[in-house]
């Protein structure tokens, strides 16, 4: 071999040693984000009242995801990979709801379907709205929710309402979205505790 064919070829296996085919992305780590709200003053069950019943929450379609979602000024849909919710939104909202309700001091007990117990009054529905909306300044949270008196022969519609609330956004990141989110998270409880009061 001569040695412009050894250089050339020394060359070239240098060249090859600098690049590589999968280029090297830098690493971004998921964030995780609760989602838990406490009724402000837990009071305690109410003696001799009703059991309500509060059924695991439908999620409307796309709202299944964990990752954190907002819209886009053309109105399209962003889901976040990169920050999710510790669960998928609507399992989330049925825990706080069942949790806030239990604090409100309306029943006795307030129980998901597997309690065992029979209920007085069944509690059910729909998330509709979970996303943060940056071209609104806002974060939107919705819930379809029907009140039945499980007792009755048949069994009464006591309530059917949408509950929406809105809370503030102050930054356009994922730690806006998650502030803005919890705020009207909080509302939607008040609002729903509020409607089930009315109904029963």
């Amino acid at each position: 071999m001569s040695a412009l064919s050894r250089r050339l070829m020394l060359a070239g296996t240098a060249a090859l040693g600098g690049c590589s085919v999968v280029s090297r992305q830098p690493y971004v780590q998921r964030t995780i984000w609760p989602m838990t709200v406490r009724r402000p003053v837990a009071l305690p069950p109410r003696r001799g009242g009703k059991v309500l019943m509060v059924r695991e929450l439908r999620a409307a379609p796309g709202l299944d995801q964990r990752g954190i979602q907002w819209l886009g000024a053309d109105g399209s849909l962003h889901v976040d990979f990169y920050n999710q919710w510790a669960v998928p939104p609507a399992e989330g909202v049925t825990d706080d709801l069942r949790r806030w309700l239990a604090e409100s001091g309306l029943f006795a007990a307030v129980v998901g379907p597997d309690s065992g117990l029979t209920a007085d009054y069944l509690l059910e529905g729909e998330l509709t709205a979970f996303l943060g909306e940056p071209a609104k300044r806002e974060a939107r949270v919705a819930l379809a929710l029907v009140l039945i008196g499980a007792k009755a022969t048949p069994a009464k519609v006591l309530m059917q309402r949408t509950v929406e609330a809105n809370g503030r956004l102050l930054r356009s990141t994922p730690t806006g979205m998650v502030a803005g989110i919890s705020v009207a998270l909080r509302d939607i409880m008040r609002a729903s505790e509020r409607a089930v009061a009315y109904a029963i």
